[in-house]
C-alpha cells in the first residue's frame, strides 16, 4: 500500500511539474511578445520624437524631445541586450497602441498653429500619453522578468522604467513652468 501511495504522489508531482512548465512556457511567450511590442514602439518613437522636436516652439521643449530621442535610442539598445540575455532574436512586433499614439501626435501637429505654445502644450500631452504607455509596459515586463527568474533582464527593464518616469516628470515641469500659462494667453 505504501508503494502505491508513493507512486501516486510521484505521478501527481510529475503532473504538477508538467503543468507549471507549460504555464511558464505560456508566460515566457507572453513576456517575449511584450518585449517585441515595446521594441517596435521604441524604434518608432525615435522617429516621432525627432518630428515632435522640430515642430515644438520653445527651446526647452525642443531640447527635452532631443534628449529623450537620444535616450530612446539607448533604450532600443538595452532591449536588444534583454533579447540577448533571454536567448531570443530581437524582432519587432507592430505595437498598435504606440502606432495610435504617434498618429495622434501627428494630428496634433497638423491641427495646431506653428510657433504657438498651444502646440507645445498639446505636444507635451501627446508625449506624456506615450510615456504612460511605456511606463505600464516596462513596469509589467520588469515584473514578469523577475517572476520568470530573468533577473538581469528585469534590472535592465527597471532602469528604462525609471527613465520613462523621469521623462514624464520633466514634461510636467516644462508644462507647468511656462508653456501652459503662455498657451492660455494665446488668442486666434
Amino acid at each position: 500500500m505504501a508503494k502505491t501511495t508513493s507512486t501516486a504522489k510521484s505521478a501527481a508531482g510529475s503532473k504538477q511539474a508538467a503543468s507549471q512548465n507549460n504555464e511558464s512556457k505560456l508566460l515566457n511567450k507572453f513576456f517575449v511578445d511584450g518585449l517585441k511590442d515595446i521594441y517596435w514602439a521604441e524604434k518608432n518613437l525615435v522617429k516621432a520624437l525627432t518630428k515632435m522636436g522640430k515642430k515644438a516652439t520653445s527651446e526647452e521643449l525642443k531640447n527635452a524631445f532631443e534628449k529623450h530621442r537620444t535616450q530612446t535610442e539607448e533604450q532600443v539598445k538595452r532591449l536588444e541586450q534583454v533579447f540577448d540575455i533571454i536567448g531570443t532574436k530581437a524582432v519587432a512586433k507592430k505595437c498598435e497602441a504606440m502606432e495610435g499614439l504617434i498618429k495622434e501626435a501627428n494630428e496634433i501637429i497638423e491641427q495646431t498653429e506653428d510657433n504657438t505654445m498651444t502646440r507645445d502644450a498639446a505636444l507635451i500631452i501627446a508625449a506624456q500619453k506615450a510615456e504612460h504607455y511605456e511606463i505600464a509596459s516596462y513596469g509589467g515586463l520588469a515584473q514578469l522578468a523577475k517572476t520568470l527568474g530573468k533577473n538581469d533582464a528585469a534590472n535592465i527593464l527597471a532602469q528604462t522604467l525609471q527613465e520613462e518616469k523621469d521623462t514624464d516628470e520633466l514634461l510636467t515641469q516644462i508644462a507647468e513652468r511656462n508653456i501652459n500659462v503662455e498657451a492660455a494667453q494665446e488668442t486666434e
